[in-house]
């Protein structure tokens, strides 16, 4: 090999040996200055498992408040968006037991994306290990509900009560001191009568409408004969409207069954019939009229009374609402009847519907599944 060639070949040798010294001083210092990995937060065994099958929403966040488990409810319930929680009020939660340790619990209201009404939830917080915190939130809005309708009630019934227990009691002394005018007294015990009669039909549909709350025509229902029913209905405002000449006349269909609770649907339409009695002029004439449409039964009840106001209807079935809060004095009415007629409805899968003209009249009808069973006819009992 000449000596121009050996030099050639040195020269290339010694580049080559110094890119390798090169390179590994690189990726030497390029290891050494990398910052070491950190280890992903763990969680606890068991802890994914036991998310994965609670009904409530609960929640695992780190100490950067990203969320690392979350159960399909806290999702569902909007709690989490890009695992991050979207409630400020639970993120400041989460960082007060980060930092003290101790295990906290809240109730908030929280605004709906849709615009619906406000969710109550409660919020308990705890911390899971030195770096993770556990969040279960319970959605209380129904029990809430509940709870406002249940206290409505029974201040309602409270003011409903005292109204004829407290008229009864000024009647009561009248009486005594009028004990020597006989035409005074028979007033006075009239109007006692009234007023105790009212009471009576007030304290009977608190109990009827309790016991509905408490008895499901779902779980057991039979046979029912709608011809039943409805001359239940009838001869129990037969009284009243005799007094007073209103007819009340059968129409439609007949020989109809439905699957129920015989007596809750007598209950129901029997409010209704009372109440176009009660509020028809004398001599008017009420309608009860039975109709089938597929698998409905419709029972509509129309009167040629008073009728309601528009901006009234939406409300009427409000317990102890009354579209003419001094019309009931001359009525006897309770504001009860309707709220128990939409209550059987409800239970029984169908609707109520009303249609009214001021001046004109009123029509209720109830619209129920037919549900009619293979039974002999002398089984169809209400």
């Amino acid at each position: 090999m000449d000596p121009t060639t050996q030099a050639l070949l040195f020269a290339l040798l010694g580049a080559v040996l110094g890119g390798g010294v090169v390179l590994a001083w690189r990726v030497s210092d390029a290891q050494q200055t990398r910052p070491a990995p950190t280890a992903e937060p763990v969680l606890p065994a068991g802890v994914a498992a036991t998310l994965a099958v609670l009904r409530s929403s609960a929640l695992v966040v780190d100490e950067a408040d990203a969320v690392l488990k979350a159960s399909a409810p806290a999702y569902a319930m909007g709690l989490v968006r890009n695992d991050r929680l979207t409630v400020d009020d639970l993120v400041d939660l989460v960082r007060e037991v980060r930092r003290d340790g101790q295990i906290q619990e809240t109730e908030l209201v929280l605004p709906r994306p849709d615009g619906g009404m406000p969710r109550t939830v409660s919020a308990r917080v705890a911390p899971l290990t030195s770096r993770l915190v556990l969040l279960l939130v319970e959605d209380r809005t129904r029990e809430r509900r509940v709870e406002s309708v249940r206290r409505d009630f029974v201040a309602n019934v409270s003011h409903e009560l005292k109204t004829p227990v407290g008229a009864i009691r000024l009647l009561a002394e009248a009486v005594q001191e009028a004990a020597d005018d006989p035409e005074a007294v028979q007033r006075f015990a009239s109007r006692m009568h009234r007023e105790s009669e009212r009471l009576g039909r007030l304290v009977q549909q608190i109990i009827e409408l309790s016991r509905l709350q408490h008895d499901d025509p779902i779980d057991e229902p039979r046979p029912v004969a709608v011809d039943t029913v409805v001359e239940r209905a009838i001869e129990a405002a037969a009284t009243d409207a005799e007094a007073r000449g209103v007819a009340v006349v059968r129409a439609g269909e007949t020989g109809v069954q439905l699957l129920g609770s015989g007596d809750q649907l007598a209950v129901a339409l029997s409010n209704l019939v009372t109440n176009a009695v009660t509020y028809s002029p004398d001599g008017a004439t009420v309608v009860v009229a039975v109709s089938t449409r597929e698998d409905r039964v419709d029972i509509a009840v129309t009167d040629q009374g008073i009728g309601i106001p528009a901006q009234e209807i939406d409300r009427i079935f409000e317990r102890f609402y009354r579209v003419d809060p001094a019309r009931h004095r001359s009525t006897g009415g309770t504001g009860l009847g309707l709220s128990i007629v939409k209550h059987v409805v409800a239970s029984h899968g169908g609707e109520v519907t009303v249609w009214s003209e001021e001046g004109q009249g009123s029509s209720f009808t109830l619209s129920l599944p037919a549900r009619i069973p293979s039974v002999p006819p002398q089984e169809a009992r209400p």
